[in-house]
């Protein structure tokens, strides 16, 4: 079983000429609402890779609830551990993406996302399951399902994104932490590593910390630093339509290929080929593959 604690969001997605400067009004070529937030999206790229999967988070009353569980539900994954907190908004994503080049813009309301783990409910983990997290809900959440994990005999993944400082501390209790380049270049400007390249900095942090260190390079693929070294995997060439969604596409696919027992080169491959996949379609959910396009699909 693979656990997901984290955000459930409502996307608002807008397409525009060019991203905006400060100041600056952009026209829009499009719009669309979609199931998102981080926690969400791995949750369903976890499940499309074909395994179960339990999602561990909060929305509102409000109708975008709804809304915003549609695909996790269709796909069936495991929404008794969903709250619905009273007099509090479901969270929101404000998305632009420019329609040249599929980059993006995004602001988060957390609104409900807020309330993850402040209550008595524990978190349903057994010994040699998975659990996967983020940084959109709260450090006190994050750092109370780690210490859950390690108390069950789990092991634990977190995606330090969106960066809060707190990602440095609350990184020593995850076995595996995933970053993008901006975040590994802030995490490691607030442990205090010294300038040097990125393996050595990945192979510092990792031993460092005691965890494996997962890096996403973007068009150029992802690379794990480990107790046995670094691994690499290239990612294929397209040309993206929409950035949004690929990152928690790679998490889920890694989190589902370790789950597998793959070997890291095997797990960043996969989740290289998922993550690119998800960048040829619009939006977050909707753009994230089923397993077995991913294992059709070659460089």
């Amino acid at each position: 079983m693979i656990t997901i604690a984290g955000s459930i969001n409502l996307d608002l997605v807008a397409r525009v000429d060019h991203l905006p400067a400060p100041g600056e009004t952009v026209s829009g070529v499009g719009y669309v609402e979609a199931p998102g937030g981080k926690g969400a999206n791995q949750a369903l790229a976890a499940r499309r890779a074909g395994h179960s999967v339990r999602m561990v988070g909060c929305t509102g009353d409000d109708t975008n609830a709804a809304a915003a569980l549609s695909l996790l539900d269709g796909a069936g994954v495991d929404l008794g551990a969903v709250r619905r907190i009273s007099g509090t908004p479901t969270g929101v994503a404000l998305i632009l993406v420019d329609a040249e080049t599929g980059e993006n813009q995004i602001a988060v309301v957390p609104g409900a996302n807020a309330h993850v783990l402040d209550g008595a409910d524990g978190l349903p983990l057994s010994a040699g399951d998975a659990l996967l997290l983020q940084m959109e809900i709260p450090d006190a959440a994050v750092a109370r399902a780690l210490t859950a994990s390690r108390a069950a005999g789990a092991v634990s993944s977190l995606n330090i994104a969106p960066f809060r400082p707190a990602a440095a501390e609350l990184a020593r209790h995850a076995d595996v932490v995933i970053a993008n380049e901006t975040e590994f270049a802030a995490l490691t400007r607030e442990i205090g590593l010294a300038d040097d390249t990125i393996d050595a900095q990945m192979t510092r942090l990792a031993a460092d910390l005691d965890v494996a260190i997962v890096l996403t390079l973007g068009a150029d693929g992802a690379v794990a630093a480990t107790a046995d070294g670094l691994a690499r995997a290239a990612s294929p060439a397209i040309e993206p339509v929409d950035t949004v969604g690929a990152g928690d596409t790679f998490c889920g696919y890694l989190a589902a290929a370790r789950s597998e027992g793959m070997g890291w080169p095997e797990a960043l491959d996969l989740a290289c080929r998922a993550g690119a996949l998800a960048c040829l379609t619009e939006g977050a959910q909707p753009s994230i593959p089923q397993r077995a396009r991913v294992d059709a699909f070659t460089r």
